[in-house]
């Protein structure tokens, strides 16, 4: 097989990818995480079991997408795909600070104007956004460890 582009000489295999490693990596990381935190919200009033996992599973792939977005906005600044094998704190900040930008931004206009879910009583949430807490931590503490993860099994 050939080599990807943006990737240094050698064999080419799937699992060389930086951008599958990132989307499994965060998918995985996300997936416990949506499972914890959807006790902030009310759907659970509502949906079964069925309709939970379903929109939990939703959510991470949502989540894994996102990953993979701010992996690629960073990838574009640094005109390197590679990155994420040498991550410095810059290009950590950078994939964070997408992420958490769009993550505001959605939970605000998921909350506020498209009324697709509601915060439970037990959701702290940032003043003046009203975006929730623990979504802006999710998109805070799980990135820099899809980075880690990505890192070692790239290397």
């Amino acid at each position: 097989m050939g080599q990807a582009p943006g990737l240094p000489a050698r064999t080419f295999r799937v699992l060389d990818l930086p951008e599958l490693n990132v989307a499994l990596f965060a998918f995985l990381l996300n997936f416990p995480w949506e499972i914890w935190h959807i006790q902030l919200y009310r759907c659970l009033e509502t949906w079964s079991y069925g309709e939970a996992v379903v929109f939990l599973t939703a959510a991470s792939v949502g989540d894994a997408a996102l990953a993979v977005f701010a992996f690629s906005a960073v990838a574009a600044a640094t005109r390197s795909r590679s990155w994420i094998r040498e991550p410095t704190p810059q290009r950590i900040a950078g994939f964070v600070g997408v992420g958490l930008v769009i993550t505001i931004a959605f939970e605000w206009l998921a909350i506020e104007v498209l009324d697709l879910w509601q915060y439970a009583e037990n959701m702290p949430t940032l003043p003046f956004l009203r975006t929730g807490v623990s979504p802006v931590l999710q998109w805070i503490l799980l990135p820099p460890l899809v980075v880690w993860l990505v890192r070692r099994q790239l290397t």
